[in-house]
């Protein structure tokens, strides 16, 4: 019988002996000239499939996990308001209204997962106008002090807080829109709640305090210079109204310079290169966010890379040009200075902000704060 192996054996093959008695398992089939340059290629090869392997793999990582994000976050039917509205902004601008919730209530400040609103349940503690340039590379956000006195539709004079906690965001965006004749793009809504799991998540966040000031309220005395903040303490800081130089103004500037802070500590290397750590950051922030129902995830995406550069140094932040406090009746209210604060309007609606800033200045320094 014959000892010849069948080629179609496969690996019995190697068990043929060659003229030059070397073993075939020994000695790489492409030795002579050629064979560095053949055993490159497929070095080669061999590093860009575990290259493919590794990009695949981190694509649909992150596939997943954005798709998690977007899920954590309420959409809000019917938010923008109907009827007469400011025109369009400059092509490639975007105006965010944000509003962030005071925890006097149970509920969440969308009302039951952003499908129910419930007048007179929900304050709005922050309003913030948000403008984005068209080239993304720097923020400006306008605090608009709640107690602003102004027109709320249907309602007459009111304190523009109170459009809020009556007609919900339809009512609150209408408000600013008559306001500041802005047309608002979007609308956002935190709750304070959601801003102590972002700031644990980041591992807490550092401000800086002018002077030692105590808080009657919550029983918390801010000592003056670096204040290392907590979830807990990021809420009380954030908060705090009493006892402040300034009142409501210094609130403001306290929650710039909270978000200053945040915004800082994101965008960290310890935070951007930590997937555990970040994937902690954007789940809480996420799960904190309701948006209108026209932002797609599509929409959020485009915008967290058209805005990937901006980092805390980026973003100005600016109040309402305002005469301060006064009485009317027996509420305490906020007199806005119209014809100052037109000037900023225009500047939004013109996307001059940068230019409106370095003529009239009035952006707020939020490195220390009261």
């Amino acid at each position: 019988m014959s000892t010849e192996k069948d080629p179609a054996a496969g690996a019995d093959l190697f068990d043929e002996s060659r003229p030059d008695g070397a073993d075939p398992r020994e000695t790489d089939a492409g030795d002579g000239p050629d064979a560095p340059r053949r055993r490159g290629r497929r070095i080669l090869l061999a590093v860009l499939a575990f290259l493919l392997i590794v990009v695949l793999g981190v694509t649909a990582l992150l596939w997943q996990r954005q798709s998690a994000y977007n899920g954590n976050i309420d959409r809000l039917p019917g938010v923008m308001p109907t009827g007469d509205r400011p025109g369009p902004n400059v092509v490639g601008t975007e105006n965010w209204l944000l509003v962030g919730s005071d925890t006097r209530v149970e509920t969440k400040t969308t009302g039951e997962g952003g499908r129910v609103w419930k007048p007179g349940q929900q304050r709005a503690d922050t309003i913030m106008l948000v403008h984005l340039p068209a080239d993304r590379d720097k923020v400006y956000v306008i605090s608009i002090p709640r107690d602003s006195w102004v027109t709320v539709p249907g309602y007459g004079q009111q304190k523009i807080n109170a459009a809020f906690s009556f007609g919900g965001p339809p009512l609150l965006i209408e408000a600013v829109e008559d306001l500041t004749g802005v047309r608002v793009d979007h609308f956002g809504a935190i709750d304070f709640n959601g801003f102590k799991d972002m700031t644990d998540a980041l591992g807490g966040v550092d401000v800086h305090v002018a002077r030692t000031v105590h808080d009657p309220m919550n029983h918390v005395t801010w000592q003056a210079g670096k204040n290392h903040l907590n979830g807990e303490r990021a809420l009380l800081f954030v908060r705090q109204r009493y006892n402040l130089p300034n009142g409501d103004f210094d609130r403001i500037k306290r929650q710039q310079a909270f978000l200053r802070a945040i915004t800082q500590k994101a965008a960290t290397a310890g935070t951007v290169t930590n997937p555990l750590k970040l994937d902690r950051f954007l789940s809480a922030v996420t799960k904190s966010i309701s948006v209108d129902e026209g932002v797609s995830a599509g929409d959020l995406r485009s915008l967290a890379l058209s805005m990937r550069s901006v980092r805390g140094s980026d973003i100005t932040f600016l109040t309402v040009p305002n005469k301060g406090p006064a009485q009317r009746g027996n509420q305490s209210v906020v007199l806005l200075d119209d014809a100052r604060a037109r000037l900023l309007y225009d500047a939004v609606r013109t996307a001059e902000v940068a230019d409106y800033v370095k003529r009239y200045g009035g952006a707020n320094s939020v490195g220390k704060v009261s």
